[in-house]
């Protein structure tokens, strides 16, 4: 069964703060992705197990409010899909967060366009 739509082109969005994840949700759909939102990565790791969601071809993390939570982000970022993180100064300057894998990191302050031409270029 094919999960994906049009050419395939599913990022996941994970975002703990409603608006910027809708933003960057509508214009990523603009430019013809299936974005897909979770308010965690605990969240997306479990869509990733139950397997109901089209798998991901790009992940954009906002690291604000992830961090905690370091297991859930590892494993996320180990299901494959290139990573976009998304974080200040604080997130980054965690080492455990740096080594995690990301094909992109983005430091605040940034803008949804920047985040979707980072996507694009991934």
């Amino acid at each position: 069964m094919d999960t994906t739509r049009g050419d395939g082109k599913v990022v996941w969005i994970v975002d703990a703060d409603h608006w910027p994840r809708a933003s960057l949700r509508a214009e990523l759909l603009e430019r013809g992705y299936e974005a897909i939102g979770f308010e965690s990565a605990r969240d997306a790791v479990l869509a990733l197990a139950l397997g109901r969601t089209p798998r991901p071809q790009l992940v954009a993390v906002d690291l604000t409010g992830q961090t905690a939570d370091l297991a859930s982000l590892r494993a996320l970022l180990r299901a494959g899909a290139p990573a976009v993180g998304v974080g200040g100064a604080l997130e980054w300057s965690s080492p455990a967060v740096e080594s995690l894998g990301w094909a992109a990191r983005l430091r605040r302050p940034v803008t949804i366009g920047a985040i979707a031409a980072a996507v694009a270029a991934l």
